[in-house]
């Protein structure tokens, strides 16, 4: 969307998630996308347990809250529809598409496992989240983020459905969904930093590729199909590496952040050096590109509450990023943020789906300004060089690929079936006149509070 920006922040409701909260995420689903979850972690205080030995991994309590937002109830549009009582949750992510029908939702979890759970729907308009699959990545570890491969609009369907998660080891993990039962497999694990790996992402346009951040200060990229050594290695940020997010909307654009309190743009075909570098005041935890605007960036600043980036001068004419909204939160630490899918809009186009019945991929029509691929992903040409020296790295056994593993495809056929082809962007109370309506949801620490704004744009 191209243009000035101006607008307002509007807080629309805190909930109180008893423990403190550290990760929200609002489900990309068509069908689904007024439902979203908010994960918890809680160190267990030795009042707690008082026999605690010292010699015992610390206890990490979590709890995962399930929400149902409805625009009807202006005075608490989210209203708690589950909570469930786990390990610590470090991160999370929804599935972008269904798989054989149903909707899926990874964990990270405190116990070194990524969890799969799938919503079920029991009654009308009555959900519950229900686990079907585990798999411990290491003992005696937190794993400490996750991300799908489905992250980019418009894919192909018969391209295998992955997940890559890092842990506090500093090694990362290369999952699978196996044929038929949803079940989480191993391809491959490799150490990749020196000290925790923060963060794990895709590549959404080349699925091969993966990124990773360390509390090494590190940020790499690695080719899954030729694992051993990082395809680069870039020492750009300050301090530890602990976001990262490709954008789903534009190839090649990768955005960073880290304890330096710096947001990097990069141009992966040049990793030398990033497009731009944005202060931001605050250790730079998540990152979330915007759903349908393709230059915006939520920024989760810690300390310095969030704040809104427009990156597209920064991308297309290498000038400055500006931030558009920059939201403080005294006495609060934000871990987690996340734009909805929800779009509400006033007198414009409305972008809608359409999916072959071959269930190989979709098409949308653009009337919104989102720039969605037609086809695969071109075969991966960059040549990046490490532009540090690397000591010798020996190839790992473990991140051999497993040739057994049948992949589980992205299943589209059954994404058409949840009545997808229904319009994204829609008329909806809280907007008015010429206005664009975005929803976003933050939550944090020592607070334990998740919270639900709306930011209303001109």
């Amino acid at each position: 969307m191209a243009g000035s920006w101006s607008g307002t922040m509007q807080a629309l409701q805190a909930v109180d998630t008893e423990y403190t909260a550290d990760s929200v995420e609002w489900c990309p689903v068509e069908g689904c996308q007024h439902l979203l979850v908010c994960g918890t972690y809680q160190l267990r205080t030795p009042e707690d347990q008082p026999a605690l030995d010292v010699s015992e991994p610390q206890v990490r309590l979590g709890r995962l809250y399930l929400y149902s937002f409805n625009e009807d109830n202006t005075a608490k549009p989210l209203v708690e529809v589950q909570r469930r009582d786990s390990s610590a949750i470090l991160d999370m992510k929804w599935c972008h598409i269904p798989v054989s029908g149903h909707i899926l939702l990874g964990l990270a979890n405190a116990n070194g496992s990524v969890e799969l759970l799938r919503l079920m729907e029991y009654e009308k308009n009555s959900y519950t989240l229900q686990p079907i699959s585990s798999l411990i990545l290491e003992e005696r570890c937190l794993s400490l983020s996750l991300d799908w491969s489905t992250g980019k609009p418009g894919r192909v369907g018969d391209q295998p459905l992955k997940m890559i998660s890092s842990d506090s080891k500093g090694q990362l993990h290369l999952l699978m969904l196996s044929e038929g039962a949803a079940e989480l497999q191993r391809v491959a694990s490799w150490p990749a930093h020196h000290f925790e790996a923060w963060i794990a992402a895709f590549n959404y346009w080349q699925t091969e590729l993966v990124y990773s951040g360390g509390d090494d200060g590190l940020l790499r990229g690695w080719d899954t199909r030729m694992l051993g050594t990082p395809v680069f290695t870039s020492k750009r940020h300050s301090m530890g590496v602990c976001s990262i997010q490709s954008n789903p909307h534009q190839e090649h654009i990768l955005a960073t952040g880290s304890y330096d309190e710096h947001v990097l743009l990069w141009d992966t075909r040049n990793i030398k050096q990033p497009l731009a570098d944005v202060p931001v005041k605050g250790g730079v935890w998540r990152l979330k590109w915007h759903p349908v605007h393709p230059h915006l960036l939520l920024a989760v600043c810690m300390h310095n509450g969030f704040k809104i980036l427009n990156c597209q001068k920064a991308i297309e004419e290498k000038q400055d990023v500006t931030v558009l909204i920059s939201q403080e939160m005294p006495n609060s630490l934000v871990y987690g943020a996340d734009w909805s899918w929800l779009l509400f809009r006033s007198k414009k186009p409305t972008l809608t789906w359409s999916f072959d019945q071959n269930g190989m991929g979709a098409q949308a029509a653009d009337h919104c300004s989102l720039k969605v691929a037609e086809g695969p992903p071109a075969p991966f040409q960059e040549q990046i060089v490490d532009h540090h020296v690397e000591g010798p790295t020996k190839a790992h056994r473990r991140a051999e690929l497993n040739t057994s593993l049948l992949p589980l495809t992205e299943d589209m056929k059954s994404f058409s079936q949840l009545h997808c082809s229904s319009k994204i962007c829609d008329l909806s109370p809280f907007s008015g006149g010429n206005f664009d309506s975005s929803l976003l949801s933050t939550c944090s620490f020592y607070d334990h509070v998740l919270h639900l704004w709306k930011w209303e744009t001109k």
